[in-house]
């Protein structure tokens, strides 16, 4: 039976994941900083077996608290989901740094904490998966979002070099790049544009789930779920990148 660890799993993508996951007969932990919240989800998936790790990942300690929890109880993690992440608006000049660096900890830090501690056994078991969620963010630069768009350029770009590393291992590893999703990430954000996304173009996070498991069962390396979304990044490929940042910057562009 494979077990799947997901970060950020008590609502969003990540508790979507998890109830993918579930209906496959797949043994769960799930993280989160909020114990009431992974309480509520732990009842609700109960027809798998399911360990809660309360732990907070943006801070220095919280990866490693996730880690040693795991060897503690000598369970083999199968699938290894990074999920958790944080956004930020505003110009650059005026945010704080302190919630940049701390951004900069969940986003890139503890999902490369987590997969370094996690990827050996993998490696010595000959099988697994690491599933790292970046965002269509991942592929232009963000104009008011800039470190958080720049996380996401980071998490695409390790997943594709680690993948390459560990082909033929039995590994594989799949960075998902799903566009505005409907999860309350925005709202935490502070994220409020001055040409707001209409919601019906929000995915929703089941179908973000499900595309995920999908691209996992087939190996992708790169998995953008909606069609649009891949004719969107092709067209950044394709573009002048001044054009495609002052593009981003107009859509990113704070409510006043």
């Amino acid at each position: 039976m494979t077990t799947v660890l997901i970060t950020g799993a008590s609502g969003g993508i990540g508790l979507a994941l998890a109830r993918r996951y579930a209906t496959d007969g797949c043994d769960l932990i799930l993280v989160s900083r909020s114990r009431e919240r992974l309480a509520v989800a732990a009842s609700e998936l109960s027809r798998v077996h399911v360990d809660t790790i309360v732990a907070d990942l943006a801070t220095a300690e919280g990866p490693e608290v996730v880690a040693a929890a795991v060897q503690r109880t000598g369970v083999a993690v199968g699938i290894l989901v990074n999920n958790a992440g944080a956004g930020l608006q505003g110009p650059f000049v005026t945010t704080s740094l302190d919630r940049e660096l701390e951004l900069v900890r969940l986003n890139v830090g503890a999902l490369l904490h987590l997969t370094k501690r996690l990827l050996p056994g993998m490696r010595a078991r000959g099988r697994g998966h690491v599933v790292n969620i970046a965002s269509v963010a991942a592929f232009l630069p963000g104009p008011y979002q800039s470190v958080y768009y720049a996380s996401k350029a980071f998490v695409l770009s390790f997943s594709e070099a680690l993948a390459e590393e560990l082909r033929g291992t039995g590994i594989g590893v799949t960075a998902v790049c799903p566009g505005p999703t409907a999860t309350g990430f925005h709202a935490a954000a502070g994220v409020r544009r001055a040409r707001p996304f209409r919601p019906r173009s929000f995915m929703t996070a089941e179908a973000v789930a499900e595309a995920t498991v999908r691209g996992v069962r087939r190996n992708r390396r790169i998995v953008v779920p909606a069609l649009t979304h891949r004719l969107l990044v092709l067209a950044i490929r394709l573009a002048p990148r001044r054009l495609v940042a002052w593009g981003s910057g107009v859509a990113s562009e704070p409510a006043t």
